[in-house]
């Protein structure tokens, strides 16, 4: 797809300086901007590189000052960064804009679905399910019995949704991300064996929510496992089941949350940090990668470790860990000098 300066500076609600029908059709950074690509400027560190780049057009704040010669045609907008980001969902908007219902693929009789619906080859939609209007399903994704999908969905390849899960307008679903899932419930016998318990819950999805490509959110052995209004969870993430994630809260790659945990809003989750089972998180909390949670957290806790401690405490800690065999040597001097008095 081509557009012009002035088309983009329409779609902006930007001025063009230079030559409005400059053509791009591709994006790249201001420093690898080439020819008929289009590139942006927000950081005053990478100034310099608007005077050295070959993209067609860039983007820039109407405060800018030109101080050399440009080969590249300015569009002048009150955030170059914000301009940049709506460029790219409006781009990402016509890219992933698809419709129609491809062959093969394999849905029931009783299947019901809105406006402008995609069912790309080899997909599989089971019975009774219910897609809004705008739901975008690639290739390759199974959707089993009884799930009920709102509107302006997309679902990625690979991606597997098991039965009665519930999920709400806006969501994104990344490729091989596996929703409902049977929780890991299995009961101990007297004979050292294990015996499972069945997981006859579901999984509930509210709207704006993003899952990662790999991630796993488990059914619940009863009720539901809820990830709330907002959440956006990264690649690679374990929600077992009967977690609630509450609105707003995004968690990082490779972390793990074990079962009936409930996390509060609007929390940031470090990478690979690691929840115990039937712990409450409370709202506002941040807890940095690679911590191992074992107790409940406060409202606004900022939490660090193995097991956790209070950020600042950690990180009092740690100076001191650094300086540890320092402190034994001295230690040592110490007890050799009460020795040789004695």
């Amino acid at each position: 797809m081509k557009f012009t300066a002035i088309q983009i500076a329409t779609i902006l609600e930007g001025e063009v300086e230079g030559d409005e029908n400059a053509e791009v059709s591709k994006l790249a950074k201001i420093e690898e901007g080439d020819v008929g690509s289009l590139t942006f400027l927000s950081n005053p560190k990478y100034t310099p590189y608007i005077y050295k780049t070959n993209a067609s057009v860039t983007i820039v704040n109407k405060t800018f000052e030109v101080e050399g010669e440009l080969k590249t045609t300015l569009i002048r907008v009150d955030d170059a960064y914000e301009a940049f980001s709506k460029l790219l969902e409006y781009y990402n908007t016509i890219k992933l804009n698809k419709t129609g219902i491809e062959q093969p693929c394999f849905f029931s009789d009783n299947l019901h679905y809105g406006e402008n619906v995609y069912l790309g080859a080899f997909s599989y939609i089971g019975n009774n399910v219910k897609l809004g209007n705008n739901v975008k399903v690639y290739p390759h994704v199974y959707i089993d019995d009884n799930v009920t999908i709102g509107d302006n969905v997309i679902v990625f390849s690979g991606a597997k949704i098991y039965s009665e899960t519930q999920i709400g307008d806006y969501c994104v679903i990344h490729s091989n991300a596996i929703v409902g899932a049977d929780g890991f419930g299995f009961a101990p016998s007297v004979e050292g064996t294990y015996s499972k318990i069945p997981q006859t819950g579901n999984v509930i999805i509210e709207a704006h929510v993003d899952v990662g490509a790999g991630t796993t959110i488990d059914r619940a052995t009863l009720g539901s496992t809820i990830i709330r209004e907002g959440v956006k969870l990264d690649n690679q993430i374990q929600i077992a089941h009967n977690v609630e994630v509450g609105a707003h809260t995004v968690i990082a790659a490779q972390a793990g949350v074990a079962g009936s945990t409930k996390i509060g809003k609007h929390c940031l989750i470090g990478g690979q940090v690691g929840v115990a089972g039937h712990l409450v998180i409370g709202d506002h909390v941040r807890i940095q990668a690679q911590s191992g949670i074992g107790r409940n957290v406060k409202n606004g806790e900022i939490i660090q470790g193995s097991p956790a401690l209070p950020y600042s405490d950690y990180n009092k800690s740690y100076v001191h860990f650094k300086n540890l065999s320092k402190l034994v040597d001295r230690i040592h001097q110490l007890e050799k000098k009460i020795q040789n008095n004695e």
